[in-house]
């Protein structure tokens, strides 16, 4: 027997060096392990009665078999941004081989990809070029016979994601990665070509303002906030860059049925950033903070019109399933260069003689003949870019390099998984106007793991939700999903909750409650815990119902075109307050009291003693707490009407009613006599 060997691709067979400390699995391979490969004769076959006919193998297997360069794979997954590899097959970035997609990818990059569909169209085109002049501008098919601008042209094979990208988009199933930290977010940032960029800070309308990042200004070295005087400065550059920020709060059609009653919103959701922000929130205009919904296209379309009007980079940074690559999908300005005649400029770049042509510079592009235009696209860019063969687009930088220019590219994969995006994606638009850049996103909490592997998806909202009023009387709590528990712990008041949650809820006794919130007795309410999880439930703190609401909760009582009374000389008082659920949504508590007992009872340091109620939850964290939004009344269920009433209408007690007075005189009668 004899024995052969040859080496593993390392690292070495790439065009330029990979940094190490973002593929560390490639580091295994630095050094070339050798493999026997058996070339013995084969031994005699036995024997056999053959009932077909061997073909021979088609030249899609044979070049499949043959060693990948380093030209056959995309750099990049296009579809989460991480470096292409073929070692760690559960690891992000691993292309397979065995898929159609990446078949017809290779053979497209290899040259083996001409298919039936690309003969038919040469047939085409070559047909067409024959017939008259005339007659084909009366067909409007002129523009056919121009090389480059066949409508009926095979284009080449998109590029394929890989493996973990195509698990989560059919299979809804892969692992998460490691979240990067602010810092390296900011590293990220500061290694923008560009001069202008712009920060869309991404936040949740399920949680917010939970998903915001309060320390990412001072982070990213950007200019404070514009302040309420007329005279602060409206910009700043750092470095020779110049930087702004504007907050967009995604997913708006979880707050509210109709466009409308969002936008009523603003005020609301603008007074609650401000909260949010802290000291550094009060005296600043937030004028820079916008409402989009991908799934309803509202403003999408004037947010992309303004990436494409403000060009430079754009960056998508915010917390992780904040919907950013959701997002970069509908404001990414598509389709956007299909005037260009290409198939025109390479006709006439092509008569030119090899002997008249001479060499430029990419920097100085020769498309650009007006030299305003050519002006407007260089100020984007820092420093021009001067191209060297010997010059690695990647190297060490946190950076990777943007994609080839396409009117439609393939977009980032949505997924419900939590850090669905491992790399930074750059996609330019605009012929070198801009970028937009979708960055991973940060950690926003690790409440997922304490949540049953086929319960992870029902964390997340994905349509707004019209909840039932639950009822907490004295004694009571309410479970969520057996994963949060809320208290009430003043005596004697009513509390009426609304879950805005995608879990089921119950309503039960408060030791029960306990008991099925720390997994100590096993029941028959719904729960989505973990085994083991009820040893890490704690106390995330008292929260107070501090926001009056009585004006909005009245009814008739203060409404304008019925009675018409101020709240204030109402004999209640109600009170309420929104508790956040970290990545799933929120619950709304309300309660009423007498305003003779709240003005009169203090706690604390002389404060109103308002009622307050206690939460629980894996650690004591993944909760917040934010002034009301009254979404119950905004979006809450609809009225049926009465002609649509399956149900028999409550009886009138009026009748009753009478026949017990009358039966208690007779016997007061009776008693008398």
């Amino acid at each position: 027997m004899r024995v052969a060997t040859r080496p593993v691709a390392s690292i070495s067979a790439w065009p330029w060096p990979i940094p190490i400390f973002l593929c560390p699995f490639l580091a295994s391979s630095a050094n070339a392990v050798q493999i026997p490969l058996n070339l013995h004769a084969p031994g005699p076959q036995p024997r056999a009665r053959r009932l077909h006919i061997e073909t021979a193998r088609g030249p899609e297997k044979q070049f499949l078999k043959a060693s990948l360069g380093p030209d056959a794979l995309p750099w990049s997954c296009p579809g989460c941004g991480a470096l292409t590899q073929t070692l760690e097959p559960k690891e992000a970035g691993f292309y397979s081989t065995t898929r159609k997609s990446v078949k017809a990818y290779i053979a497209n990059q290899t040259g083996h990809g001409s298919t039936g569909r690309r003969r038919e169209a040469e047939i085409y085109t070559s047909a067409v070029k024959n017939v008259d002049g005339a007659l084909l501008k009366e067909l409007g098919l002129e523009d056919v016979v121009e090389p480059g601008n066949d409508s009926r042209q095979v284009t080449d094979s998109p590029k394929p994601v890989c493996d973990r990208c195509h698990d989560l988009l059919h299979h809804h199933s892969g692992a998460p990665i490691i979240h990067p930290t602010l810092q390296s977010i900011q590293e990220i940032i500061s290694l923008s070509p560009y001069k202008y960029n712009h920060i869309y800070h991404v936040l949740d309308a399920a949680d917010f303002p939970l998903s915001l990042i309060p320390s990412l200004q001072h982070h990213l070295n950007l200019l404070p906030q514009r302040s309420a005087n007329r005279r602060s400065r409206t910009g700043k550059f750092h470095h020779g860059r110049k930087a702004e920020m504007s907050f967009l709060i995604t997913r708006s059609d979880l707050l509210a049925p109709k466009k409308e009653q969002v936008d009523a919103l603003m005020p609301y959701l603008v007074q609650v950033l401000r909260d949010a922000l802290g000291a550094s929130g009060q005296d600043v205009r937030l004028g820079n903070v916008r409402c989009v919904s991908s799934k309803r296209g509202w403003w999408t379309k004037q947010l992309k019109e303004d990436i494409w009007n403000r060009g430079g980079g754009g960056w998508m940074v915010g917390k992780v399933n904040v919907g950013k690559s959701n997002l970069f999908q509908n404001v990414f300005p598509k389709g956007r260069n299909e005037d260009v005649k290409f198939g025109s400029l390479r006709q006439a770049t092509s008569t030119k003689g090899h002997d008249e042509a001479t060499m430029t510079p990419v920097s100085e592009p020769q498309v650009l003949a007006d030299p305003e235009t050519s002006h407007q696209l260089r100020r984007f860019l820092v420093d021009e870019p001067n191209f060297d063969e010997d010059q690695t687009p990647y190297g060490d930088s946190l950076l990777p390099p943007a994609q080839v220019e396409t009117a439609f590219p393939v977009m980032p994969v949505i997924s419900s998984l939590p850090g669905t995006t491992a790399s930074p994606i750059r996609l330019p638009f605009g012929g070198g106007k801009g970028e937009l850049i979708d960055l991973p996103g940060l950690s926003r909490g690790s409440l997922e793991e304490h949540v049953e592997d086929g319960h992870k998806l029902d964390l997340v909202m994905q349509h707004r939700l019209s909840p039932e009023q639950q009822v907490l009387k004295a004694g009571q709590s309410l479970l969520v999903g057996g994963l949060i528990r809320i208290t009430p712990t003043t005596p004697d008041i009513v509390v009426l909750a609304y879950p805005f949650v995608p879990v089921d809820v119950h309503v039960t006794s408060t030791e029960k409650a306990i008991a099925i919130h720390t997994q100590q007795q096993a029941t028959g309410v719904p729960t989505i815990t973990v085994e083991g999880a009820g040893d890490k439930m704690a106390s995330a703190g008292l929260f107070e119902l501090r926001w009056d609401v009585t004006k909005q909760r009245a009814g008739p009582l203060t409404s304008s075109t019925a009675v018409g009374l101020k709240a204030s000389i109402l004999p209640f008082v109600v009170l309420s307050t929104d508790i956040l659920i970290e990545g799933c949504g929120w619950v709304e508590l309300v309660a009423q009291v007498r305003r003779k007992d709240l003005e009169q009872s203090t706690g604390a340091y002389g404060a109103k003693a308002f009622p307050v109620v206690e939460v629980f939850s894996p650690y004591g964290k993944h909760v917040g707490v934010r002034r009301p939004m009254n979404a119950w009344l905004l979006g809450g269920p609809k009225p049926v009407p009465r002609n649509k009433r399956t149900t028999r209408p409550r009886r009138s007690m009026k009748g009753a009613k009478k026949a017990l007075k009358m039966e208690r005189r007779a016997a007061e009668s009776k008693v008398l006599n």
